[in-house]
């Protein structure tokens, strides 16, 4: 039977159960052929730092005499490549391979939200802490040239093509009811964004000049935001690699 609590402030004593030391060892792993696998991974195009301005004015409701805590988080709805520069893409022996480009500059168009939490006290004499919660759209863009990137982003174009008949009987007129068509269609993964981090710059003040203790209901902020972004398109790499497999004793089994 467990012990009986004799004091209502004194803790129940429990016993305690040792723990018994077990003995680990390395697993032996042996490599296998060297199969050359092909991965399709995410790569990393671009990191890069956008600076973005914002104002904006915020109403308060009730007015504030002082402004007490505010955090900031950053919110991506859009992170799109538009490639407008590019160069024929060329395989280990320097052969082009037709139909596929090399990204050299591209716009970057990026387009979010800060999403800001204003903590102020009013008038009110012991009055409890008002909480206000607004979100300041942003857009822009930005240009990555050839040395922004760490691995240029590829593009394949697709292509189509039309071939013209000379009349059965006679052939110097062209059949116009009779063509011949070719259309050649490349799929490509579509480049996209991953937020870093974001580091805020901000002054928020009233535009009206208040004395001390006086109510304001406007907030005037100026945000310098530096946002930290990378740019990423799923591609294809082959590697030199040796598959490892894990050897176990097997005893009286092997």
């Amino acid at each position: 039977m467990s012990k009986k609590c004799h004091k209502h402030n004194e803790p129940c004593e429990i016993t305690p159960m040792q723990q018994i030391p077990l003995h680990d060892k390395n697993i032996d792993l042996k490599k296998t052929e060297n199969p050359c696998p092909i991965f399709k991974v995410p790569v990393v195009l671009a990191e890069t730092k956008l600076q973005i301005v914002v104002e904006a004015d915020i109403d308060l409701d009730p007015k504030a005499t002082e402004i007490k805590r505010v955090t900031k988080n950053v919110f991506l709805t859009q992170v799109k490549l538009i490639p407008v520069e590019f160069e024929k893409a060329s395989d280990e022996h320097c052969h082009h391979i037709p139909g596929f480009f090399k990204v050299k500059k591209a716009k970057l168009f990026v387009a979010g939200h800060i999403r800001k939490n204003i903590e102020y006290s009013s008038s009110d004499c012991q009055g409890t802490l008002h909480d206000r919660i607004v979100t300041i759209p942003f857009s822009g863009f930005a240009e990555l040239k050839h040395g922004d990137f760490l691995i240029s982003p590829i593009i394949g174009v697709s292509d189509s093509g039309k071939s013209y008949f000379l009349n059965d009987n006679n052939g110097e007129v062209p059949r116009l009811d009779k063509n011949f068509f070719q259309n050649l269609v490349r799929y490509n993964e579509q480049p996209y964004g991953e937020l870093i981090g974001a580091n805020f710059f901000e002054l928020d003040f009233s535009p009206k000049t208040v004395k001390p203790e006086g109510e304001f209901g406007v907030l005037r902020e100026k945000i310098v935001m530096d946002l930290f972004l990378k740019v990423l398109q799923v591609q294809q790499f082959q590697v030199h690699a040796h598959r490892v497999l894990p050897v176990l004793d097997e005893g009286t089994l092997g």
